[in-house]
């Protein structure tokens, strides 16, 4: 009976062997145009991931990734028991939550608008002005925003029409989320909705013209018509995006604050870059990178597990 089994296995392995090696000739030009993409994700995401075990080593720079002291789960204890890890984490998860919450259905929003425009011109101007900001730099667009929040900025000039005294509101740590948050949605919610508009685009005329027999008006249409065929990819989009809840854009966090906002401001990526780089604790580093990513993949299946349960749709 073993040895059936054995057989049957070879015999599986070998069919499907060749099923590959049929596809791959038939199909060696797809196959071609995918070895740039294959190649950059093994060589820049899959081969570094070996130098993770410098998480648990005091790692110098220069030597061997096996040539250094392990000391296990010393720098995982150091950082969850230092006085700053409460702190970047709720941070993280605070910022993360507000860009779910006020980020993630704006793109949905401005493509049901701009999908109940008729006016081609006008649509088409529409689409261009809230797709710009997306396509400027981003050591431009904190330089905008810097300069605006200043004391004698843009900002300050409208809030002294309304009697508020001026201040520099990048060194307010209550209004950085606010101005982390809406300025994201100013940069990139034409780009986010361009995924949808595409799948509107693919909904038959034909459903909107029985809605309006029937006397729907255009919040009914877009409840009962235009909603439910774009949830499949809300959903997808929403499982993506939670799985990068501990990975917010560091990049523009750092542009954007200073000592004086670290309370509010101060999240686990910035936290990894001033005590790996910076400091040139890389071990250290290492391993809060680590805690950081194991905490995505969790919520990554957490969110996933829940789609499938319950909505029956799912990226795996």
């Amino acid at each position: 009976m073993i040895f059936i089994v054995k057989n049957n296995n070879r015999r599986y392995q070998k069919s499907f062997l060749e099923r590959a090696k049929k596809d791959i000739i038939l199909n060696k030009n797809v196959y071609l145009l995918a070895l740039p993409i294959i190649l950059y994700y093994i060589i820049f995401h899959y081969l570094p991931m070996f130098g993770v075990i410098i998480a648990f080593q005091d790692y110098t720079p220069g030597s061997s990734f096996l040539g250094n002291k392990w000391v296990g789960f010393k720098h995982f204890i150091n950082f969850l028991t230092g006085p700053f890890a409460w702190r970047t984490i709720r941070n993280t998860f605070l910022l993360s939550i507000l860009d779910v919450l006020f980020y993630f259905p704006a793109p949905i929003i401005l493509a049901l608008m701009i999908n109940e425009i008729r006016n081609t011109h006008y649509k088409k101007t529409i689409q261009t002005l809230t797709y710009l900001p997306h396509f400027i730099s981003l050591m431009v667009i904190c330089g905008m925003i810097v300069d605006f929040s200043k004391s004698t900025g843009l900002i300050n000039d409208i809030l002294v029409i309304f009697g508020i005294e001026r201040s520099s509101l990048l060194s307010r740590s209550e209004l950085f989320r606010g101005i982390f948050i809406s300025t994201n949605i100013w940069q990139n919610v034409g780009w986010g909705s361009i995924i949808y508009l595409a799948m509107l685009s693919r909904v038959s005329p034909s459903l909107y013209e029985a809605a309006d027999i029937d006397g729907a008006g255009k919040i009914r249409k877009i409840i009962h018509i235009s909603l439910p065929m774009i949830s499949p990819v809300i959903i997808v989009q929403l499982i993506l995006k939670l799985g990068f809840t501990m990975s917010l854009g560091f990049e523009k966090i750092i542009l954007l604050y200073n000592p004086l906002t670290y309370d509010t401001a101060d999240v686990i990526s910035t936290f990894v870059f001033r005590r790996g780089l910076e400091e040139m604790n890389f071990s250290f580093g290492a391993a809060v990178g680590l805690f950081n990513s194991l905490i995505n993949l969790t919520i990554l299946y957490a969110a996933n597990y829940s789609s499938r349960k319950f909505l029956d749709a799912s990226l795996w």
